[in-house]
Formats: C-alpha cells, structure tokens, sequence
C-alpha cells in the first residue's frame, strides 16, 4: 500500500479561512490534489504493485469448470446410420507443490512492489522541493521587479535632474544623454524583469492548475543558520541509508538477483498435485446404446524439463547481465548521492556568509551613491560615475536576494539528497512568511541603526546653488 503524505492529514485541521490565504502550505495542499504529474506517478506504482499479487496466484490452487454439448451423427455398415447428442461436465483442480522458477518469481514482484512505493515517495518529495521552488522563485521575481522598477525610478530622476541642470547651465548636454541612455536601459530591465514574475507564476499554475495574484513574501529575518546537523560526513552517510532514489535503486538489484534465480530454476524440475472430474452423457443407439460416464482422477505430476532449445539458458545469461547492470547503477547512484550531498552541504554552508556579506555589499553600495551623488552635486563627480553608483546598488540588492532564496531551495535540496525532506520543512518555513510583504516596500532589508550610521559615512552637506556654480565653472 502507497504511503500517504503526511501534509494531507496536517491540512485537514486547518480551518477553510486559513486555506483561503494564499501561502506557502495552501500553493503545496493544491499541488497534492491538482497534480498530474503525482497523479500519474501514483496510478504507474499502483499499477507495478499489481505484480505482487499476481506472482502469488500461480503458488496458490487453480480451479476450472468446463463443459459442452454435441450433436453427432454415425454411419456403421450393416447396422445403420444414428445420431445423438453427447453432454459433459469437468472440473479440475491443481496445487502447485514445487515451481523453483515461481517462487523466485513472487520474492522478485515482493521487491518490485517495495520499489514503486519508494519511488513513488520519491515522487511525493520530490513535488515538496518542486512547490518550494516554484514558489520562491515567483518571490524572487516580484523582488527582482521592485528592484528594477526602483532602478527605472532612480535613473528618471536622473534624466529629468540631469536636463535641470543643463537648462540652467550646470552640466553639459552629454549627461542628459547619459542619463537618457541609462534610463532606456533600466526600462527595458523592468519589463523583462515583469515578464520573468508572469512566467515564474506559470509553473504554479501548472503544478495546481489554478492561478495566482499575490503570495505571501518571505520576511528578511529568516535565520540563515548552517545545516544541522553541522558535520559534513554526517549527512554523507545520512543520504546513503535514506536517499530515496538510492533506495529505489537498491530494490531493483534485488529484483534482479530473484530473477535471476527464477531462470536458472527453469532448469529445475515442477510437481503439481491434480484432481479432475469429467462426466459425460449422450451416445449412439446403435450396438451399446445410449450411456453415462464419469471419470475421476488424482495424483501427482513431475515435469523435468530436457531440452528447450537453449531458451533457458539464454534467460539465464539475461537476467546475468540484468544483476550486473542494476548493481553498477546502484553504484553509480550512490555517487551522484555523495556528491549531490557533499556540493550541497558546501553551498548552504557558504550561503551562510555570503548572505550576510551580500547584505553588507548593499550598505557599501549605498554609502558610494550617497557620496557620489553628492559630489556630482558639487562638481567633483560626473553622471556617469552616478549612474554606475546607482546601478551597482540595485546589482548588490538583486545578488542578495539571489543569495537568500537559494539558501532556501538548497537547505531543501540537502535534505532531499538525504532522504530527510519532508512537508514540516514547508511548514517551518511558512513560519517566516509574512502577509504583508510588499516587494515594491520590502525588496531591500531593513537595516539597524548601526548598519544606518555606516551609510551615512562619507556624506557631505548639499553644497549651495552658489557653491555648485563657482566649483562647476572652471
């Protein structure tokens, strides 16, 4: 039997209110009803653990009723021409007592059946990091929009100071171009950024077949803390029991070591234990006359296969190759595993750092605008090194928040390489998620009081109108 999700039965006790809210534990309860890539994978597993059952009828009795009627017309010379209808009934019954071959058969479709059910856990946990995917990445995509629009706003203002200053002769014509180019590029930007937000909402769709306008954003204090446990070789032989796909993959060398077994007793003798019964009614009335007969027979039958042509062993050297084949893939995948494992553990571990140095590299950056656009205020700096400024800040603020939702989607791609993911991972993170989260309010982090003096170092006062003219007309 497949095993059921447990995220089904920890929804169920949620209140209808709550499933109305579009998070992330609502976007992964539709995922498990709506869709059909599960829906598939749970019709193929059931399906493959038919074989199960199927194996076991040819160990167990087999029974079977016949009958039939004749019509029937004879010719004897010198007795004369007759015809008669012939009735009969039979009925058999055979217990297999020794079948080497079906044995090993039913030990294969044993190991079968275990596989299409850790597959299709594999499936199931597969969906969980799917889901999470889909849904940060739509997350992402909203923040990367706030920030272009932002970018775009930034540059307008730019554009429209810059052709301030021109009228009034404090700059030359080539800023209001500068500006005008960097504003044109930062309008494309938006509107590639929105199109990646309307195809990012796609794959929701698509895994829950229902549309989406907002969801909830993921709030800046999400800890980002080192994978626990903290030890490297720890989660190496973690995935290496719990992996599912390893696991799935283990089974099928099983399978095929039984197989194997079950051709090799095709050279084996069978011996089936019968009872049949036949009655038949009708004859000619010609000579011996019209008569009924039954006819019951049991006993034992021993079959020894001779020669087949060299079909058995054929199989034999198939199904050879087949155990060799399933454990070089078996040990191929546990390679993949360790290494899966041991890249993974490596990027959430300097994910760690790196969100913390991308959230520093927004404070650098903004500092450096600040003090760039004050001295293009007095003269010092020109609309190109602004520009740069501004762009190099909204790069660190979309390099930050690429950084934070990968930790996310790797924190949960290790413990799926381990075996160990799991809806409650879904559910702790929703813990973070916050229903008022506005992309265009909250896409940069808010920063403390100290992380705020650090910005302000390096700004200078806004120098008078007097001021910029004297400094601008050498």
């Amino acid at each position: 039997m497949l095993r059921p999700i447990s995220l089904a039965l920890m929804l169920a006790g949620l209140s209808s209110a709550a499933l109305a809210n579009t998070n992330l534990l609502t976007v992964y309860q539709e995922a498990l009803e709506n869709s059909a890539d599960l829906a598939a994978a749970q019709a193929d597993a059931l399906a493959r653990q038919e074989a199960l059952p199927q194996a076991r009828s040819l160990l167990l009795p087999s029974i079977g009723l016949g009958g039939g009627a004749a019509r029937e017309r004879v010719d004897i010379d010198g007795m004369g021409t007759d015809s008669y209808s012939t009735h009969y009934y039979q009925a058999s019954l055979t217990q297999p007592l020794f079948r080497a071959d079906r044995w090993f058969d039913y030990q294969a479709a044993k190991f079968l059946s275990q596989q299409a059910e850790v597959e299709f856990s594999a499936t199931q946990q597969a969906l969980i990091l799917e889901v999470a995917q889909a849904y940060f990445s739509v997350l992402q995509a909203s923040d990367n929009l706030a920030t272009a629009r932002a970018e775009e706003q930034a540059f307008e203002r730019q554009m429209e100071q810059a052709r301030e200053r021109f009228e009034v002769g404090l700059s030359a014509r080539t800023d209001v171009l500068e500006a005008q180019a960097g504003y044109d590029s930062a309008r494309a930007a938006r509107l590639t950024a929105q199109t990646n937000l309307d195809v990012s909402y796609q794959a929701l769709t698509r895994l829950t077949n229902r549309d989406y306008e907002k969801l909830y954003g993921i709030s800046h204090d999400l800890p980002v803390l080192p994978p626990t446990p903290d030890n490297l070789q720890q989660w190496v032989d973690t995935a290496a029991q719990q992996n599912l796909g390893l696991q799935a993959v283990r089974l099928s060398v099983d399978t095929a070591s039984e197989s194997l077994r079950s051709s090799k007793a095709g050279h084996a003798p069978s011996v089936d234990a019968f009872v049949r019964y036949n009655n038949t009614h009708g004859g000619t009335n010609l000579g011996t006359g019209s008569r009924d007969t039954e006819l019951t027979t049991f006993g034992v039958e021993l079959t020894l296969p001779l020669y087949t042509g060299g079909g058995t062993s054929s199989r034999v050297r198939e199904s050879t190759y087949r155990l060799t084949q399933a454990e070089q893939l078996s040990e191929a995948q546990l390679r993949r595993v360790v290494e899966s494992t041991r890249n993974l553990y490596r990027t959430v571990t300097s994910s760690v750092e790196e969100v913390d140095a991308r959230r520093q590299a927004i404070i650098s950056a903004q500092a450096a605008l600040d003090a760039t656009q004050t001295g293009y205020e007095v003269g010092t700096r020109n609309v190109v090194d602004v520009l740069e400024a501004q762009r190099n800040l909204y790069r660190a603020v979309r390099d930050y928040n690429t950084v934070r939702y990968g930790y996310i989607i790797d924190n949960l791609s290790l413990k799926q390489a381990a075996g160990t993911l799991s809806p409650q991972d879904l559910q702790d993170l929703s813990q973070w998620l916050n229903p008022d989260y506005d992309p265009d309010r909250d896409f940069i982090p808010p920063f403390t009081e100290e992380e705020a003096q650090r910005m302000s170092i390096g700004r200078q006062p806004p120098a008078s109108e007097e001021e910029r003219r004297m400094r601008t007309s050498f």
